[in-house]
This record gives C-alpha cells, structure tokens and sequence, in this order.
C-alpha cells in the first residue's frame, strides 16, 4: 500500500468560522503548487464549518476535538502532518495561487533557512460588510526578491514587532522538532513567541512579493481587551533570557526597545481605559513612564483618565 507523503503540509485552526472558511480553503485548493495535503483542525466548532469544510473532499482533511484554543489546535495539526513543510494558515484569511510555489523555491535555494514569509495586504470590509475580491488586491506580478534587512537572523527585529503574520509563512518541519511547537499557557503573542524560539536558532527568509490577504473583522483576537498584556510580559522575558542582539551580532539599540516596550505598555493602558478599567490603565500608564521617563504623555493620560476622559478608536 502506498502512502501519501506531500511535500507541504497546510494547517488551517477553526472556529465558527463558516462565514470565510470556504474562500480560505479554495485560496489554497487554487495554488499552483498542488502537491499539499490539508489539515483543517477543528476546535469544537458550533455552526457550519465542519460541514463545510468536509464538503471540498480530498486533499482536505477535517480533525475535529473539544474547545481547547487555537494553539492546542495548530499543535495538533503539526503533529499530523507529513509533509516535509508545513504552512500554517488562519481560517479566514486568502492566499495568492503563486506563495506555496515561491516559498518553497525560496527554501529549497537556502537550505540554512528554516522560515519564509511574505507581507501580506490588510483585507478591509466594504460600506456594506462584504471584502473586495481578491483579484482586485493581488500585487503586479513580478519576479522574487529577498529583502536582505528582515532575512537572515531576524531575532532582533522581532524584539521590536512580530513583524511576520502567521498566514504569511512556511517552516521546515524540523523546525518545530528543534524548537518545540506553539505554548499552550498562551491566548495572545503565541505566535510571537515560537517567533523569537525559532529565531534564536534559523535563519529567515523574508520574500518582498505579498503573498497573503490578512482580514480584518470586529471578531479577532487581537481586538480583545486582555487582563495580561502578553506582548510586554513576552518582550521583557525574552530580554533577559537571551538579550537584544541576533546571533549574527545584529541588535537593537537598548534605548529603542525600551521605547518600544512602553509604547505597548501604553497602548495596552488605552484600551483599557477605553474599556473603563481605570485601576489597570493606570498601571499600564506608570509602566510606560517608568520604562521611558521622559513621555510625559505617559502621566497626562492618568491626569485624563482620572477626569473621565477615555479614547476614541
């Protein structure tokens, strides 16, 4: 009997997702590499989704089990691949036909790299909640470059942002073998965090041809109000662990990342203001001041928080 071994392994978590998961399905059924399986995991969907999803037939492939959150649901699907790459993608966002086939070149050329990614489009509603097709966003055809600032060992960069979207990237399997997979104790920076794993130990690649549409909708994550701010615990940990510097000797500067560092604390205090948390804004507040003293911004917006005032988004 023969077995089924692709060479790209898709992942795809969900979640009540029948609203987009079809076009996200057909975005990688429509590459024009074709030798893929598909793992959609499903994590305890309530609507249509796994009726959907079961309706493309093969390569599509549907794991179901119990709500346990999107990273329990991408480690699972690590753990069923076969493939020797492994591209993990969320279930409403839209590929480009071409980004299996350049990723894979740009791979198969380097075979130090671990990782590559692509930008990717923000995919913003229309007036009336639809999204504009996604031919009318695919970018020029033109042919592959690498950006040589965010290739390479990119640890640095990724001190300041998680400048690589998820949906946007392929990896080597060995590399989840080597630096483990996605921390379940984590609702938020998750990917950020195997990110900086990761790049601790391989090089990047980072194509400049957009590969990926990232859609935006009120239901994302990254829209919640959070009690942790999981991107400042992350960074400063991350600090101390393993410092500023790649292991090419490329670093940030000590005085950037720390403006960075409040940035977010401050960002994180905003939201929560906004929310009506004062107590917590007000510490996210002192936080940033402490960590970039001379942003007085940082104590005005506890002055206004105290007088009421809250932002607009």
């Amino acid at each position: 009997m023969t077995v089924f071994k692709p060479v790209v392994s898709v992942i795809i978590p969900s979640y009540n997702c029948e609203r987009y998961i079809g076009e996200t399905i057909g975005s990688i059924l429509n590459q024009t590499f074709r030798d893929l399986e598909l793992i959609v995991v499903d994590d305890g969907s309530t609507d249509r989704t796994q009726e959907i999803v079961q309706s493309f037939g093969e390569p599509v492939r549907l794991v179901t089990q119990t709500n346990s959150g999107v990273c329990a649901a991408r480690n699972r699907g690590i753990a069923e691949a076969k493939g020797a790459f492994i591209c993990l993608m969320d279930h409403d966002d839209y590929w480009f036909p071409d980004k299996l086939a350049r990723q894979l070149g740009a791979l198969q050329d380097q075979a130090e790299a671990g990782v590559v990614y692509s930008p990717f489009i923000m995919w913003h509603p229309c007036a009336d909640g639809s999204f504009p097709a996604p031919s009318s966003l695919a970018p020029p055809p033109e042919p592959d470059e690498i950006d040589p600032e965010y290739s390479g060992w990119i640890y640095h960069h990724l001190m300041l942002d998680c400048i690589m979207l998820t949906s946007s990237a392929m990896f080597r399997k060995e590399v989840f073998e080597k630096c483990g997979a996605f921390d379940l104790s984590l609702p938020y920076s998750e990917d950020w965090e195997l990110w900086l794993r990761i790049a601790r130990e391989y090089p990047f690649i980072k194509l400049r041809q957009p590969s990926t549409l990232y859609r935006q909708h009120p239901k994302q994550g990254n829209r919640l109000v959070r009690s942790i701010d999981y991107r400042t615990v992350l960074l400063t940990k991350a600090a101390r662990k393993w410092g500023l510097c790649s292991r090419d000797g490329r670093c940030v500067k000590s005085r950037i990342f720390h403006v960075r560092l409040a940035g977010y604390h401050a960002d994180f205090g905003l939201h929560h203001l906004q929310a009506g948390h004062l107590k917590t804004a007000i510490r996210s507040f002192l936080k940033a001041w402490v960590t970039h003293p001379t942003r007085m911004k940082y104590l005005a917006y506890i002055a206004a928080g105290l007088l009421g005032w809250k932002p607009k988004w």
